[in-house]
């Protein structure tokens, strides 16, 4: 094992880029996908989203274009949110709400008997979220993809990332059906690092000039 240790943290990350490519070897994502999935392996050291994550056609670029529009985004839980790079976000005016934590939300869902993860949804909708990143809650997905079926609103892009043995491979195979904009990974894997990375990503392609392919 090499003593050299590398402490420069832009050359570590391109050296842990450098690492993926090579043992990634051929695939068949597009430029601007792979940048997203790369992102997605270097936050985890899991390789199995290779296999596993998933574009809709021209997701990619819708998520471009909605950054770059300083469109409202949605995240289901505050996790997702600190992931988020915020300084580069902020150059294209957009903003990030989450609710889940709110008091309101936690006082109707107990009236409901629902999750609170619903309720923030809702919350999002009704506040004009065009952009969602689902992170922890398959019941967040659930019911997004309900606004979505009553036309209550229109995405620009959704990113599916929920973890866990209930509903999160269910919801988000029910997402990759729906004919929304979309990125997301099927199975179990998830959670919120997963979708702060997959957004990040398309943040970075929208500062460097990611092509509108998607």
């Amino acid at each position: 094992m090499s003593s050299t240790i590398i402490r420069d943290p832009l050359a570590i990350e391109a050296e842990s880029f450098r690492i993926i490519d090579a043992e990634a070897g051929e695939h068949s994502f597009t430029a601007d996908e792979w940048s997203v999935v790369r992102r997605v392996i270097h936050t985890t050291a899991d390789f199995d989203f290779i296999d596993t994550i998933h574009f809709s056609a021209g997701g990619v670029a819708a998520g471009i274009e909605a950054v770059r529009s300083g469109a409202a985004i949605y995240c289901d839980t505050n996790m997702v949110r600190a992931g988020i790079n915020q300084t580069r976000l902020a150059a294209f005016g957009g903003s990030i709400q989450c609710y889940v934590g709110d008091d309101d939300v936690a006082e109707q869902a107990k009236v409901e008997g629902v999750t609170r993860s619903i309720v923030a949804l809702r919350k999002g909708v009704a506040a004009g979220c065009r952009v969602f990143l689902i992170g922890n809650a398959p019941t967040a997905l659930y019911e997004l993809l309900c606004n979505c079926r009553e036309q209550k609103v229109r995405p620009a892009l959704i990113v599916g990332a929920p973890v866990g043995f209930v509903g999160a491979a269910e919801s988000k195979q029910a997402l990759i059906e729906a004919a929304e904009p979309q990125i997301t990974c099927r199975g179990r894997k998830g959670g919120s690092a997963i979708a702060a990375a997959i957004f990040n990503a398309i943040v970075l392609l929208a500062k460097e000039g990611g092509c509108a392919q998607g």
